[in-house]
């Protein structure tokens, strides 16, 4: 897939802005501040629906507006798809083909992206947060029910964490709200669980021989999945239900104590291995550095694999965080079958034949040439 047109009305620095894309490399140009960026995480925002930057949707509309839109046009290879997403103080309009989808659940996975910036380096050795949002938003792209059973799971838990600090401040409340919670609760948390041990199996089959690669036959990529319950993937439904009530009768207490919700999906953590060794631990600045772009080549086919269509790369800025060799395997992959947009300020230094044949725009204030 590749998009051929994207249109910026009242988004960040942009008034009014359309701009037409080649299915190749396209390298924006500019200063920092000048809006490169802001360009790059709008095909994100009308993919994903939400920005990799921040989670205040209102940032993404210009000073003294009311309303920020970004529309763009996909092509598949089977058809031609026209995407809207209108955001305001009172919250996201989503279309498709001019049909206004009821969820942004059904709306996300339209058109797939891949981003790669400078704080997906941090992957490794970020906080579990962060790999929590990473594994969340590729699962959501191509399995959008996903993401409606993890908006559930988020609702149920606001809602458990006040009833929890209220029990706290009244031990002697009556438990069957809580009971009733739980059960929503769980009945959400294995279908997270078991589609996240599913994502995980396919991204380990992609990214193992890629890392193998890049590490020029030297290292061996593992990734492992470690939930904040004790199960395992090879389990059933029913049992890990099960385990998960265990673990909620077990820790109840405790979570009445400090009036949060001790365990579940938004308490797991993914971990990675290069040789056996934990990465974020012991693995050099190199090996943190392979993995992440380990990772995100396998995403690129991962999701080829899943919707039968290339997503969409995303670069910004990430070239000058890369050294030559990384530099080259990265743009050797995507030359020639991944429509792709850089962000830099300059390709001097940027020996690669892939940028030479690069289409390019200048970026100046807000203003694309």
């Amino acid at each position: 897939m590749f998009l051929t047109d994207l249109t910026l009305t009242n988004y960040r620095n942009y008034h009014k802005a359309h701009i037409s894309f080649e299915n190749k490399v396209n390298v924006i140009l500019g200063e920092n501040a000048q809006g490169k960026t802001n360009l790059l995480e709008s095909i994100y925002v009308l993919a994903i629906a939400k920005s990799h930057r921040t989670s205040r949707d209102k940032e993404l509309i210009k000073w003294d507006e009311e309303y920020a839109k970004i529309e763009g046009r996909a092509q598949k290879s089977t058809q031609s798809l026209s995407l809207e997403l209108i955001i305001s103080n009172k919250g996201k309009k989503a279309k498709v083909n001019s049909l206004e989808q009821k969820k942004l659940s059904s709306y996300i996975g339209a058109l797939n992206v891949v981003m790669f910036a400078p704080e997906d380096l941090n992957l490794v050795k970020g906080s579990p947060q962060v790999r929590r949002r990473f594994i969340d938003i590729e699962i959501g792209q191509v399995m959008p029910v996903y993401m409606y059973d993890l908006n559930q799971y988020s609702h149920i838990l606001q809602q458990r964490n006040h009833l929890l600090k209220q029990y706290h401040k009244d031990p002697k409340k009556s438990n069957m709200m809580l009971e009733i919670l739980t059960n929503q609760l769980v009945d959400v948390a294995v279908k997270i669980t078991k589609r996240r041990y599913h994502f995980l199996k396919l991204l380990q089959e992609w990214a193992e021989p890629i890392h193998h690669g890049i590490s020029r036959g030297l290292e061996l990529l593992t990734i492992q999945y470690n939930p904040s319950v004790d199960v395992s993937e090879h389990i059933d439904l029913s049992k890990m239900i099960e385990v998960y009530y265990e673990k909620f009768e077990k820790i109840k207490s405790r979570e009445i104590e400090r009036g949060i919700t001790l365990a579940g999906p938004h308490r797991d953590d993914i971990q990675f291995f290069v040789n056996g060794k934990d990465v974020q631990t012991f693995g050099s600045q190199g090996q943190q550095r392979t993995t992440a772009l380990s990772i995100k080549l396998a995403e690129i086919e991962l999701i080829k694999a899943e919707v039968g269509e290339y997503p969409i790369l995303l670069l910004d800025d990430v070239l000058s965080e890369l050294d030559d060799y990384r530099q080259s395997h990265l743009l050797n992959t995507i030359q020639g079958k991944v429509q792709t947009f850089v962000t830099t300020t300059s390709v001097e230094g940027i020996h690669h034949e892939t940028l030479k044949k690069a289409a390019k725009l200048e970026v100046s204030q807000g203003e694309i040439t």
